[in-house]
């Protein structure tokens, strides 16, 4: 492997971390395009394979950071998590079957999308206490199961952990607030990651060298998102409306790259 290719996975995985740190999720779809047009990873679906692996690790460890601060809805995400793996397993068997650009069009599209919908005003109010009890469970389990499925097929499909989806998705479910819905979804990343992973493994479409430097790299990367979110937190509307910005920007860019 060249020099250039390890400086580029690790600065990839680097940028991935602090994703990851700082927002709960889109490590993966920043780690796709990092790794397609940075490092020069040909195939699209190994590109996804690769990055599903390396996000899952460094979403378990931006996961601890989180619990600790106490921004993690157990229960909800428990829910979420298991709906989440099935709609996965079967949206990666899917999304390996769809020719490689035109699956990072979708991606973008996608991406576009989800970012918009984030920009609306929010009709409920934020529950910061929301909680999955036998009291609640009649109101949140029948919107907290169908949004988890739907999140986790399109997750399995563009081969991403899904942050980006889990949180807005999270929200819809149970009108928690962002700071809240971002420390959770790193819960529901980590298991949606593990299925896309391992189904990809097992198709040989992970680049296991590519992947060890992505790790590397996230650990670090981890460690500064975890500290600037501690910093946005305290600037809601910055990281409200900073968010869907970034979505909607790269989704952009990877629709046009990928045409």
């Amino acid at each position: 492997m060249e020099t250039t290719t390890i400086l580029a996975a690790l600065a990839s995985g680097g940028v991935i971390g602090l994703i990851l740190g700082l927002v709960g999720g889109g490590g993966s779809i920043i780690a796709v395009p990092l790794l397609v047009y940075g490092v020069g990873i040909g195939s699209a679906h190994a590109a996804i394979g690769t990055a599903a692996v390396a996000v899952t690790v460094n979403a378990v460890a931006a996961l601890a950071g989180h619990a600790r601060a106490g921004r993690v809805k157990w229960r909800c995400a428990g829910v979420f998590a298991v709906s989440g793996m099935i709609g996965a397993a079967f949206g990666a068997e899917i999304g390996k079957a769809v020719d490689g650009k035109r699956l990072l069009v979708l991606f973008g599209l996608l991406m576009i999308g989800v970012g918009l919908s984030m920009l609306r005003t929010r009709r409920m109010a934020e529950q910061p206490d929301v909680r999955l009890t036998r009291d609640t469970a009649t109101t949140l389990l029948p919107r907290l199961v169908p949004i988890g499925l739907g999140v986790g097929f399109a997750a399995g499909f563009f081969g991403i952990g899904g942050g980006f989806l889990i949180v807005p998705g999270l929200i819809l479910a149970t009108a928690m607030p962002l700071s809240v819905a971002i420390g959770t979804s790193l819960v529901v990343v980590s298991a949606l990651g593990l299925t896309t992973a391992t189904s990809y493994a097992i198709s040989g479409l992970v680049d296991w060298p590519v992947t060890m430097l992505l790790i590397v790299g996230g650990a670090a990367g981890t460690v500064a998102g975890i500290a600037a979110g501690r910093v946005a937190s305290a600037h809601k509307k910055l990281l409200e409306r900073g968010f869907p910005g970034v979505v909607i920007a790269i989704g952009a860019y990877v629709a046009a790259s990928s045409r």
